[in-house]
């Protein structure tokens, strides 16, 4: 290679180099003293991205979704394991189960089940938390009426005691992360992810990817790196990733671990759901759950599941 073409491919390098720096850099967007980092491509494609954060902030979809499956019938493949602190596998259960619409009511047919160890209690009902809340989510027991999929106006609000507090504490994690939640001690305030003192522990960005060979948003929430020992302390969402429909924003996929430790209480878990829409309603499609939690009084819970909805149908 001689000289002159020596200096032009460096010349060519260098520009390649500097035109991938700077198609890589983000900019901070501040709303109110909060900051957002936006990639160049929603820079450069003068998205809207003021309207696109509001909407991710105000975000009911996820929620909603999950209604919706009380107002249609579908097809359930349901896997769960619990596990001993070693690993050991202490209980299971495999189905396939059917639930029905028709009218304004839901039943559910077992259409195959297969159960190992000491999942369920003599009277049928769960020695665990995990499947218990499994069941309130994608089981149906009996004859039940007169659901509706309206989010609009409504609060999650816990109530009852025990165990069945305990599990809407759980569905409340999984419903609304990123949302300040009522009910739980010493973490409630924490899991407020836009207010101002949770802009000083987390970093928020959005970007646009191609997400299931389609082109969505992506907004991601995780931890500053240079939070001190006492901050640390405050966070409880360890990663939060959602894709949203560019045209709806309704939420297309999310992916989250939550961990925290109190005096009374911990929890390490992380979910998985991917969304799809039935006659232009968003559903969940699939849902995978890794837990592992104590609360004071009951024994540690080590265990996972993964939900696979489909053949979804209007009822009769």
């Amino acid at each position: 290679m001689n000289k002159l073409k020596r200096i032009s491919f460096f010349v060519i390098a260098a520009l390649l180099f500097e035109a991938k720096v700077t198609m890589a850099q983000d900019t901070i967007y501040s709303d109110a003293g909060l900051n957002y980092t936006l990639s160049d491509v929603i820079v450069r494609n003068n998205f809207d991205y003021k309207t696109v954060l509001q909407k991710i902030k105000e975000d009911s979809s996820f929620y909603k979704a999950f209604k919706t499956l009380r107002t249609i019938g579908y097809t359930s493949y349901n896997h769960i394991e619990m596990k001993d602190k070693n690993g050991a596998m202490q209980a299971s259960l495999d189905s396939k189960t059917r639930q029905n619409h028709e009218g304004a009511c839901r039943t559910m047919d077992v259409l195959e089940e297969r159960v190992t160890g000491n999942l369920r209690k003599s009277d049928g009902t769960y020695n665990y938390m995990t499947p218990s809340l499994y069941a309130s989510l994608f089981f149906t027991n009996g004859k039940i009426c007169n659901e509706t999929n309206i989010v609009s106006g409504k609060v999650r609000q816990i109530k009852g005691s025990g165990i069945e507090k305990a599990k809407e504490q759980l569905k409340t994690l999984f419903f609304n992360p990123g949302k300040k939640i009522k009910g739980i001690p010493f973490i409630g305030d924490k899991l407020d992810l836009y207010d101002e003192n949770a802009h000083k522990l987390y970093d928020y960005r959005l970007d646009y990817v191609t997400y299931h060979d389609q082109q969505v948003y992506i907004f991601e929430i995780t931890p500053k790196e240079d939070l001190g020992y006492f901050s640390k302390n405050d966070i409880v969402v360890d990663k939060m990733t959602t894709w949203f429909n560019p045209r709806t924003l309704e939420v297309l996929g999310r992916n989250y671990s939550l961990s925290y430790k109190a005096g009374v209480y911990d929890f390490d878990v992380a979910m998985e759901v991917e969304m799809t829409y039935y006659k232009g309603q968003l559903v969940p499609k699939i849902l995978r759950y890794n837990g592992n939690w104590d609360v004071a009084f009951k024994k540690r819970e080590i265990g996972l599941f993964t939900a696979t909805l489909l053949d979804f149908n209007s009822g009769k």
